[in-house]
């Protein structure tokens, strides 16, 4: 007997032309981005015309080449280093926060643990956009007098702002994973003399790696696509605001801004098609309360 529900072949096509319908506007829009990274004019329609093809759009990006006439340049590998650095600090600070907080909310039973529950769903409600007044001032009070940190400061606050919005649902995710380890398990460790914090890092966690992973790969997206709070606080560019500040620049080339595009595009789409299954066990792991 399956495990599964089984439904008559003749509706699988049908859910999987919905499915492609739905995503027609976004496969037909990531198309022509991609053709128009490698055309010496943009692709703006399905008359492929003027498409001519060429590598000068990627040769130019990689030299750092805002507009095909001119001196203008910006470092693109300093501007891609930038977005990895923010990318991989929101990641790193909300797995090792939600690790431990989704532990604690899973396993112990202390004083406002529900109340905290309720509150971590109320806060992933909130969107970006209506904390930024808050989150800039508490920006200017702690500002830094030394001009020398500024920059690193700028780095320290946006990964700490953007993994703040992450970390409510990345704690409920975590906690659903950890709520799937029968005690048995962690009892064996404390009857062997093993500390709670010893049994988190020695048994706890690599029973739940595809939960770490799926939450450190949702936060790395968030980091390396956010554009509000990269705007609003960091100094140096990353590849969002970078795209962001050359669409409606005078010099700018429309097709080397599409590379810039297509290559802002990659990781996100490397991440989703080599991690699927982990990211089907994260979207479902924590919907246990």
């Amino acid at each position: 007997m399956k495990d599964v529900e089984t439904r008559p072949s003749k509706y699988e096509w049908v859910i999987i032309l919905a499915i492609l319908f739905a995503s027609l506007p976004l496969i037909l829009g990531f198309s022509l981005l991609v053709l128009s990274s490698f055309s010496k004019e943009m692709v703006t329609n399905l008359d492929l015309s003027s498409f001519r093809f060429t590598l000068e759009n990627w040769i130019n990006v990689f030299q750092g080449k805002l507009a095909t006439t001119g001196g203008i340049r910006t470092n693109i590998l300093k501007v891609t280093f930038n977005t990895l650095v923010v990318a991989l600090g929101v990641a790193g600070v909300v797995t090792f926060i939600s690790a431990l907080s989704g532990y604690s909310l899973s396993r112990i039973d202390f004083r406002g643990r529900k109340h905290m529950m309720v509150l971590l769903l109320i806060l992933h409600a909130f969107p970006g956009v209506a904390l930024i007044v808050g989150v800039y001032l508490l920006y200017r009070l702690t500002f830094p007098q030394s001009p020398d940190i500024i920059r690193l400061y700028s780095f320290f606050y946006v990964i700490l702002a953007r993994a703040a919005l992450e970390i409510p649902m990345s704690v409920w995710l975590m906690k659903g994973f950890f709520d799937t380890i029968p005690w048995e398990f962690e009892w064996s460790g404390i009857i062997d003399g093993a500390s709670r914090i010893k049994v988190w890092w020695k048994i706890m966690l690599p029973l739940i790696k595809p939960g770490i992973l799926a939450v450190a790969l949702f936060a790395f997206l968030a980091g390396w696509q956010d554009i509000i709070y990269v705007r609003t606080f960091l100094i140096d560019q990353t590849l969002a605001t970078f795209i962001e500040a050359n669409i409606e620049a005078e010099y700018s080339h429309m097709p080397l801004i599409a590379a810039a595009g297509t290559l802002y595009l990659l990781p996100t789409i490397i991440f989703f098609l080599t991690a699927q299954q982990i990211l089907l066990q994260g979207y479902s792991g924590g919907i246990k309360g």
